[in-house]
Formats: structure tokens, C-alpha cells, sequence
């Protein structure tokens, strides 16, 4: 578990075939000071065990799951990434909670400069673009972020599609410089991962009789009166 707070800007050392996954060595000094076999690091967003490590180096194994589903799919010697190694129980929940389970991936559709802080459009699949929400969480390349703005939800009437779906962060100085999204750039993908709340919410719904997971109104209206006849 983590809580989407970047310990520190590592980098891929080596990428070496495994099966149909790969091995992957990362450059991470911090991650690595009081890490252990079998221990998790987040990898720009993404879950990682500890199979082998240095003394500022660590090797994790990367299944074709997680190579289909995130940016780690293609990585080669020298790509920056954002670590965090696992919270402890007793520490502070800086973020929000993050499991490192990537959702998906996203492009960078903007990036617009202010003064002080910088903001980003990014792409939301369609699937997940009911479970991101205007001033709510999610995680980006493992950046526990605030969501500033977001698509509305699709409407038949005007032929909006899901597929246009977007969502918005504004990113702090301290971002930008701690984290690699303040060398993002258009056209660039990130890994994100949604707020687990959503996903279990979205999940009970879908069991629930009657219900689909999704708020239709007019269903909503016509069952109310018929209800009160």
C-alpha cells in the first residue's frame, strides 16, 4: 500500500527479457536504504517487488499483465521514474490510499504554464471515466494528485462520447520538481490509478438488483411516479 507521495526520481538501469515479462533494474539510492527482498516499491505508479538488490539499485520482475496495462511496457536504460517505497502502519497518510494497481494509461492532451503552478489535461478511457470525479484522487505515474477539472459525463442528446473523456491537475512547484510530471509534455502516457473507494463502489452497484452502476434520471423520474399513483 502507499499513499501516492514521491520519495524520489530514480532510473532504469537495465531491461532484460523474462519470459514474457521482463526484469527490470532501477537506480533508486533512497527506495533501496532499508529495503529488503520481497519488499514493494512503487514504479511510477506501479507495484514492484524486490527479487534483487544493491546498494542503490534494485531488480523487480514485471509480468505481461503490467506491461500491457502501464507505461513500463517499452522501457529502456535511462527512462526516469517516481519511487515510494510502502507505507508503514504508523505512518502518515500523506496522499491518498494507493494500491499500485495501474487502471490504465492516459496522454497528456495540454499542458498549460501559470505562474507558480502548472496544469494538466490528460485522457480518461472511457471505463474509467465514471470513477474520476472534480476534486477527487487519483494517481498519476504514482502521484497522489487532486483532480481540478473534469469532462462531463456523457450526454445522448448532444452525442457526446465517453471516449472524450478528460480529466485535469494542477501541479504545485514542489511536483514539478520532485516528481517527473513536471517534464511531461504533450503526446506523453501516464499510468493511472483511480480511487479504490470508486472502484468497489462501482463494483457493489453492479450486483445491486435494479441497478446498473450508472444515474439515469429519467429512469429515476418515471419510477417515482409511478410510485406515487
Amino acid at each position: 500500500m502507499f499513499t501516492g507521495i514521491v520519495e524520489e526520481i530514480g532510473s532504469v538501469t537495465a531491461v532484460e527479457p523474462s519470459g514474457d515479462g521482463v526484469r527490470l533494474t532501477v537506480r533508486a539510492p533512497k527506495a533501496v536504504s532499508d529495503a529488503a527482498h520481497g519488499d514493494s516499491i512503487a514504479v511510477s505508479g506501479v507495484c514492484l517487488t524486490v527479487v534483487d538488490q544493491g546498494e542503490d539499485w534494485f531488480t523487480a520482475d514485471v509480468m505481461k499483465q503490467t506491461l500491457d496495462m502501464s507505461t513500463l511496457a517499452g522501457a529502456s536504460a535511462g527512462r526516469v521514474v517516481n519511487l515510494e517505497r510502502a507505507t508503514a502502519a504508523h505512518g502518515r497518510l500523506g496522499g491518498h490510499i494507493v494500491q499500485g494497481h495501474i487502471d490504465g494509461t492516459g496522454e497528456i492532451l495540454e499542458v498549460r504554464p501559470g505562474e507558480q503552478w502548472r496544469v494538466l489535461r490528460i485522457s480518461l478511457p472511457a471505463e474509467l471515466a465514471p470513477l474520476v470525479v472534480d476534486k477527487g484522487s487519483i494517481a498519476v505515474d504514482g502521484v497522489s494528485l487532486t483532480v481540478s477539472d473534469a469532462s462531463p459525463a456523457p450526454d445522448p442528446s448532444t452525442g457526446s462520447a465517453a471516449s472524450e473523456a478528460w480529466f485535469e491537475v494542477s501541479l504545485i512547484p514542489e511536483t514539478l520538481e520532485a516528481t517527473t510530471l513536471g517534464r511531461r509534455a504533450p503526446g506523453d502516457r501516464v499510468n493511472l490509478e483511480t480511487d479504490i473507494l470508486a472502484r468497489h463502489v462501482q463494483r457493489l452497484l453492479a450486483f445491486t438488483p435494479g441497478r446498473s452502476g450508472s444515474h439515469d434520471p429519467a429512469a429515476e423520474a418515471a419510477h417515482t411516479e409511478g410510485g406515487s399513483r
